[in-house]
């Protein structure tokens, strides 16, 4: 029984033992994992600190910015080497390519200015008669350019796509082709031939008038729109005041807009480089709106004065109211564009078609410009 009370006892010790082993071991885990934690989140509040720091100093719109001006000189210095390699190895090529390039920079930087000047009219209601000279002329312009470049830019859309179109600027750039991707040389090569297509026209249109000559009542008249008609005919050219004395004829019966009869409209159109191949009702609306059109114009220059316009203006003024402007001088120019802004200013909407008959007219015996050089 003694034996059994000290084995009892010793093993209560190492119980008791045990215990505060365990004991301490917990406490000290305790401890251990209260230091840990707390080291943890030191860790993570410095982490952050960092992250704030450095987002002062690099916020993401300027990482975004610095990696787009890398890419962008990187894509700009590619573009120099592929400019430079085709320019040596392939100059006709390059040609090609530089005149497709600028192209279409000058057709957007136009898209640019049209819409500057749609924001203007809408902000301060204006109208497009109440706009200068050269915002309405650029607005004219570029409607006809876009309804031609519209097949050229669809085609250039997929991969590669712009290799053919480099052909069809090698082999049908006239047809297909605004002036923005013209050579200059082949800017006044195209213009002479559409004048001269232009000029085929110039005849028919005087026969129509011979014609309808004989069916005016008033003999003054008749006297008078005939003795024009033989005038440019026999290489004249007619002062602004012949072409006024028969302005009542055209705004009326028998050679108003509305009046006129439909094989006259079709040898008009062509003047104004529109296509002849329409019903008579589409082609007498068409010329109405364009000769509106040209009219307005007429009267923003006269505001603006002639004599404020460039040698580039000035020209493609004149070459788009019939002159063969790459033919004659500045000056010639100058002085038969004074001539038919001092006819036009003298119209009204009604007569309309006096100003179209007028592309006739002061262009047919214009000078040849023989004397330039």
């Amino acid at each position: 029984m003694q034996i059994w009370l000290i084995w009892n006892a010793k093993q209560n010790r190492k119980i008791a033992t045990t215990s505060d082993r365990l004991l301490d071991a917990h406490i000290a885990f305790k401890s251990c994992r209260a230091m840990t934690t707390h080291h943890f989140i030191c860790v993570q509040d410095y982490l952050h600190l960092c992250r704030l720091s450095l987002c002062r100093y690099y916020s993401t719109s300027k990482v975004r910015r610095g990696i787009g001006r890398y890419v962008s000189s990187r894509l700009q210095l590619a573009n120099v080497k592929y400019e430079s390699f085709l320019k040596r190895r392939f100059p006709r090529f390059y040609k090609l390519y530089h005149t497709f390039i600028q192209g279409f920079k000058l057709l957007f930087q136009d898209a640019k200015d049209v819409s500057r000047i749609k924001v203007k009219m809408g902000s301060q209601n204006l109208q497009v008669q109440d706009l200068p000279y050269r915002e309405m002329e650029k607005l004219r312009q570029f409607r006809r350019d876009v309804i031609k470049a519209i097949p050229l830019v669809m085609i250039s859309i997929p991969p590669f796509a712009n290799y053919l179109v480099f052909v069809l600027m090698y082999f049908f750039p006239r047809q297909l082709l605004i002036p923005h991707f013209w050579t200059p040389k082949q800017q006044v090569e195209f213009r002479g031939i559409y004048h001269s297509l232009r000029a085929q026209h110039h005849r028919p249109v005087l026969e129509g008038l011979e014609y309808v000559s004989g069916h005016v009542k008033d003999g003054q008249l008749q006297s008078r729109l005939k003795g024009l008609c033989a005038k440019v005919q026999n290489g004249g050219s007619p002062q602004v005041s012949e072409i006024l004395a028969v302005r009542r004829l055209f705004s009326g019966p028998p050679l108003g807009m509305k009046r006129m009869r439909v094989d006259q409209m079709r040898h008009i159109s062509p003047l104004l480089f529109l296509t002849p191949r329409l019903p008579g009702f589409l082609i007498g609306q068409r010329l109405n709106r364009h000769a509106l059109e040209l009219l307005q114009l007429d009267r923003a220059l006269s505001r603006l004065g002639a004599n404020q316009l460039n040698d580039s203006e000035l020209r493609h003024a004149c070459f788009f109211r019939g002159l063969n402007s790459d033919s004659l001088s500045t000056n010639e120019c100058r002085e038969w564009l004074s001539q038919w802004l001092q006819m036009s200013s003298s119209l009204k909407d009604s007569e309309l078609s006096l100003l179209l008959h007028s592309i006739v007219f002061l262009s047919a015996n214009s000078p040849t410009g023989s004397d330039r050089h």
